[in-house]
């Protein structure tokens, strides 16, 4: 079974920076990829970053473009995704996933992203 720890969420001002980290457990093979999704009060899960463990392409929404930067870790199966310039509206529950070939995709249990304005 597949364990997703995700941490570094908090409470920030607009303008600042947060880094998030997400270590996955369970699985002794790589991911096909790790990502980063949020969900905001009253509002659907969105996409918000992922990278492809093979080759390390990313891809990101556009309402995070310039500003957060997902990275892999030197550890197996971990991933990072720095925050920088935050605004209010990145105020959400951010999600790690992973995505295991032949597996349902996996779900971090959640951490609290708060940007004061």
């Amino acid at each position: 079974q597949v364990q997703l720890v995700e941490s570094g969420g908090g409470l920030v001002q607009a303008g600042g920076s947060l880094r998030l980290s997400c270590a996955a457990s369970g699985r002794t093979f790589s991911s096909y990829s790790m990502g980063w999704f949020r969900q905001a009060p009253g509002k659907e899960r969105e996409f918000v970053a992922r990278i492809i463990s093979s080759g390390g392409n990313t891809y990101y929404a556009d309402s995070v473009k310039g500003r957060f930067t997902i990275s892999r870790g030197k550890a197996e199966n971990t991933v990072f995704l720095q925050m920088n310039s935050l605004k209010p509206e990145d105020t959400a529950v951010y999600y790690c996933n992973g995505v295991w070939l032949g597996s349902p995709d996996y779900w971090g249990q959640g951490t609290q992203v708060t940007v004061a304005s």
